[in-house]
This record gives structure tokens, sequence and C-alpha cells, in this order.
């Protein structure tokens, strides 16, 4: 990738549609439009155009016109990647878009490599890499919690207050490295008291960071929840009842489905991934074996485990075998918030059940008449400590980012003991540079080539 190149991608998503816009970032962006592009108002040249402004006209191709477009101008700095940039908005007819691409290329453009756009946009300075890393967030958002986050990070707010804390931070490094200057005249220019205070403050503040990765991850990436419990119980009818669609198999016949079935659906703005799986009992046969086998996978990978039992067979010994099965998972999964379902009450008396399981919490439901699923989709939101988010605190949604707030919280806790060992002046500016150095990571003041590199490649093209 070099910066002198003039990069073009279609930044629509591709396929037929009513129209599609092809992007143009580099020096000679509008110099290439230039030579396609006939106005139908002034005959005037793009280059002698106002930035920020629309034209009208024809993409011209020896003499024949391939279509009649919108061309947008931006001119640097004052555009997305900070370099001249057009946009050339044409009708979505694929055989539209390729051969003006073609001639885009023949005239001295190259196709942009995934991400390119925005990398160009942080090189520029238009953006840290944590906001860049944001827009591909922004992108993949599937819910209004996910979109929250990344908003908020690509506005610059997670930005801004990393840089407030490294500023503050390398204020004393700086005062530090002046000691070291003086050192034969003993001489303390940084207050260790105030720098003590300094240190446990941004250590507040990198915990609470690094405690929100456990929200941001799953509202990222969903929430996943595993359907589990004896075949027949009604677990594939309570994922259709969740979805609202027929999207699961049901039938009477035991050891129907044999595979997991997965969905989302958004709660709240919160995403959860649900895992309908295979009945769990003893079986002969090989394909349903593999089934439940995956269904203990599933229970492994899933946060939430919701425990599907028939209200028909309840009595007091199957309910101690229940107990016992839900301690085993809770035992052999540490962690699981497990749910226990008791379904198809629509067939027998409420009261009895009750009574029965006065001791625990169950939620009644049928999922076939959809009795009881509203109260269950609110149970599976309190379980997800969404008060980070209604308050619009800052949330820490991208592992980079996790790995690199605890690697800087540990050079703190070092500079820390240092204090309280009384280590030279030499050996805590050494940790401090460290946390310097993790904080930069995030934003970009430090980073490499390689790093670069991942981050933008699983970008898509044209962004």
């Amino acid at each position: 990738m070099t910066n002198s190149d003039t990069i073009l991608a279609l930044a629509t998503a591709s396929g037929v549609g009513a129209i599609a816009v092809i992007r143009l970032s580099g020096p000679q962006s509008i110099e290439i439009a230039d030579q396609v592009f006939k106005s139908v108002k002034d005959g005037k040249k793009l280059g002698d155009q106002k930035s920020h402004t629309l034209h009208l006209g024809h993409i011209v191709k020896n003499a024949t016109i391939l279509d009649e477009v919108l061309v947008s101008i931006f001119k640097n700095p004052n555009s997305y990647t900070g370099e001249d940039v057009i946009e050339i908005s044409c009708h979505g007819s694929l055989f539209i878009q390729q051969e003006i691409i073609r001639l885009l290329l023949q005239k001295g453009a190259r196709m942009a490599e995934p991400g390119e756009y925005t990398l160009r946009a942080f090189l520029n300075g238009k953006m840290d890499l944590s906001q860049a890393e944001a827009v591909a967030d922004l992108i993949a958002s599937d819910s209004e919690s996910a979109h929250q986050i990344a908003m908020q990070q690509m506005r610059g707010g997670f930005s801004n207050q990393l840089q407030e804390l490294r500023q503050e931070l390398l204020n004393f490094a700086s005062l530090m490295e002046l000691e070291l200057d003086f050192a034969e005249e003993d001489v303390d220019f940084a207050d260790r008291k105030e720098f003590e205070l300094l240190i446990r403050r941004i250590s507040g503040v990198l915990k609470s960071l690094i405690d929100s990765f456990a929200l941001g991850n799953v509202i990222k990436n969903g929430i996943p929840v595993a359907i589990v419990g004896k075949p027949n119980v009604g677990k594939s009818t309570l994922l259709n009842a969740l979805l609202n669609e027929e999207r699961a198999i049901v039938s009477d016949i035991a050891g129907t489905t044999r595979d997991s079935i997965e969905d989302e659906i958004s709660i709240d703005g919160v995403a959860f991934r649900f895992v309908d799986t295979a009945g769990i009992r003893n079986t002969e046969d090989r394909v349903e074996t593999i089934g439940i086998q995956k269904t203990f996978e599933k229970i492994e990978q899933s946060q939430i485990v919701l425990y599907l039992v028939d209200a028909r067979e309840l009595d007091a010994k199957q309910k101690n075998i229940i107990v016992k099965e839900i301690e085993k998972i809770k035992e052999k999964h540490q962690g699981k918030r497990i749910l226990l379902l008791i379904n198809k009450i629509d067939g027998v008396e409420k009261k009895s059940l009750e009574d029965l399981f006065d001791d625990m919490e169950p939620i009644y439901i049928s999922a076939k008449e959809r009795i009881g699923v509203d109260q269950l989709k609110m149970e599976l939101l309190g379980l997800v400590n969404t008060g980070k988010l209604s308050n619009n605190e800052l949330i820490v949604s991208n592992s980079r980012h996790f790995e690199a707030l605890t690697k800087a919280l540990s050079s703190l806790d070092e500079i820390r003991i240092g204090m309280e060992q009384e280590r030279s002046t030499d050996l805590l500016a050494i940790d401090i540079r460290e946390a310097l150095h993790h904080l930069g990571e995030i934003t970009g003041e430090v980073s490499t080539d390689d790093l670069l590199g991942n981050i933008f490649a699983n970008f898509c093209i044209g962004k």
C-alpha cells in the first residue's frame, strides 16, 4: 500500500440494486474522474468545481455514454480519507458497475485493498486507531446495543479518555526523566504522593474499562443461549416461539432434532443467539449420539442455559433428577447461568407445580401456546448487566483493546509496588514507559505495520 496511488472500489454492496457508489481516493482522483465524466449543465471540469458539491453528467467511454451519474467531490483535507475523494453514483446494473470500474482502472487508478480507505484516514490523522476499528464494528453491528457501543467509540469517547490519562502519565514521566538528568544533584521534580494518587486513579479507570469487556464482548457478538433437555420436551417449539417463526422442525417423534439449530433475535437492543440442541438421552442411534455430543459442546460455548422440562411428567422423583442434572451442569460448566423452564403448562394444574417447586424459581411456559415467552425474554435481558449501556458509560468490546488495557494495568501495578518499595527513579521510569506504550497501542500512537495489516485486513473492500 502507498498513499501516492489513487485507489478505487465499489463502496456499496456487490450485486444488482437501484444505484451503486464507486469511490476514488488519492492525488489523481479528480484528474481521473475528469477524463471520463462530462457535465450536462455547464461542461466545467470537476477540478474547477468546489468541494462538497454534486454534479449531474455522463460517464463516457470512447464517445459512448455508459451511464448518467451523479459525481460527488470532496477535496483534501476535508474528506473521509483526508485526500481528494470522488464518489460516482451510477445505476446498479452489474454491467454498468463493471464497465465504469474497468474504465477508471485504465485511466490510472488501482483496486483498493480491504480497509484501505479507513487506513488512509488513520495515516492522515482523520481518526485514531480505536476509532478506525469502530468503523468496522459499526458496519458489522446488528443490534441497537452493538451500534451504540460502536458509535460511542467512533465519536472518540474512548480515545479522549485514554488520551487524557496518557497525557497525565506522560507529564509525570517527563518529570521522572528530568530527575534522571539531575541525578547527581539529588533533586525531586515529581511529587511522589501526588504521583501515587494519579496511579491509583488511572488504575481505577482501567479496571472499570477492563470489567466492561465482559458486557461489551457479548453485546458485540451476541449472547449465546443453549436450549437443552430430554427429547420431546418442546425445545424446537420454544425456539420457534422465541423467533416467532417456524425455524425448527417440530414432531412428536423423539430425537427429531439431531443437530444444533441456531438463530438470533434482538431483545430491547441486545442480541441473543439461541441454539436448539438434540435431546439428551441414552440411544443406540449413532447419528443422534453425535447430536447429543454436540449438545454438551453447545452448553460449554453458551453463557446461558435454558433447561427445559415437560410439566406433564413432573413429580417429586423427577424433580430430584432435575435438581441433580442442573447441579451437574453447574459443576461441570462453571459460571453458566441456568434458567429452569417448565413447559406445556397449558395441560396441567399450575398450582401443584408451584407447590412442588416452591424452593426454586422456575419459569412456567407453554411454548406451543406462546404463554410465558415474553416473561422469559425479560428474564434473559435481566441476566445481562446493561446498566453501563443505559448510563452511556464507556464499554470495551474489542479484544485487542482489552489485552492492551490489561497490560497497561499490570505496568501501573508494578509502578505502585515500586513506589512502596522505594525503587530508584530509573526503574520506575521503565514501568511508566511500558504503561504509556500499551495505552498508545490502543489509539495507534504506537503501531507497527504488522498490527495495522492485521486490523485493516478484516475490513470490507471499499471502506
